[in-house]
């Protein structure tokens, strides 16, 4: 009797022990799956979650003058007319040629520039102004008007110079149109853009904060690059006349900005 106690109480200890044994093993696999499930409920939840999308990557600045097949954001069914645009809004750029039949009277400036006889004062009385700005030196008109033929020469003239470099006749007519505009889409050949020269960096300050009052806009800031299709161009400037001039610098805006609000109002 003792012997056979013995074996069962043997028995019944190895029973309990395997029990628990299985046990764990239950406790064990259900605790892994209880933390796989919970994993993969956080994780899709950080995916869904509002406000934590990546960030859009950033434009690249477009050089001046780029591919003239740039897309603008400028709806161009809303621009203003050429028939209903005032002279000194005329729009030139690289999807708006300069008009057919375009005529203009020019007279010289100091240096041997010439510009639009009707923006010869209010230029002068700028340049005069930002005198004090400049050292004391009258800032000079480096580039005015341009001929059809004087913009082709130069756009050629700056494709040879990449032909004899070695590239290609598509490379280099690429490459050149990022430092010259496309003949026909140049606001220099409209008379009343301009490039500017200063004595010091300095003049350039003075007149983005002050060309607006004699009727004159900062034409590329580099803020608008993608309106506008140019880099920033801190000397070259464009007269729309005084109170076009007030309102684009007022609210932060460029030409093509300008005119498609205005369009809008119409």
């Amino acid at each position: 009797m003792i012997k056979n106690a013995a074996s069962y109480k043997g028995k019944t200890k190895n029973s309990s022990t395997q029990q628990h044994r299985t046990r764990y093993k239950w406790c064990i696999a259900t605790a892994l799956l209880l933390w796989l499930l919970a994993t993969v409920l956080i994780i899709v939840t950080q995916k869904t979650q509002p406000g934590d999308e990546l960030p859009k990557p950033v434009p690249e600045s477009i050089p001046p003058d780029a591919s003239q097949d740039l897309t603008l954001s400028l709806d161009q069914e809303n621009e203003v007319p050429a028939e209903d645009a005032p002279w000194y809004l005329t729009l030139v750029n690289r999807q708006n040629p300069i008009p057919e039949d375009y005529e203009v009277n020019l007279v010289k400036v100091e240096g041997g520039e010439k510009v639009d006889e009707r923006i010869y004062e209010p230029l002068m009385e700028m340049l005069e102004a930002a005198r004090e700005g400049n050292l004391g030196q009258l800032p000079m008109v480096v580039s005015g008007y341009r001929t059809q033929k004087k913009q082709q020469q130069l756009y050629d003239d700056k494709i040879a110079k990449y032909r004899r470099q070695g590239y290609s006749k598509e490379e280099a007519r690429k490459l050149a149109e990022q430092l010259v505009a496309v003949p026909g889409y140049s606001e220099h050949q409209l008379g009343f853009a301009v490039d500017i020269n200063g004595a010091t960096y300095d003049v350039y300050l003075w007149l983005q904060e002050n060309s607006y009052k004699y009727g004159f806009i900062f034409r590329y800031p580099g803020s608008k690059t993608e309106i506008t299709g140019t880099a920033e161009e801190v000397w070259h400037y464009r007269y729309v006349g005084p109170e076009a001039a007030a309102e684009i610098y007022e609210q932060g805006l460029c030409l093509e900005e300008y005119l498609e609000a205005v369009s809008e109002q119409l």
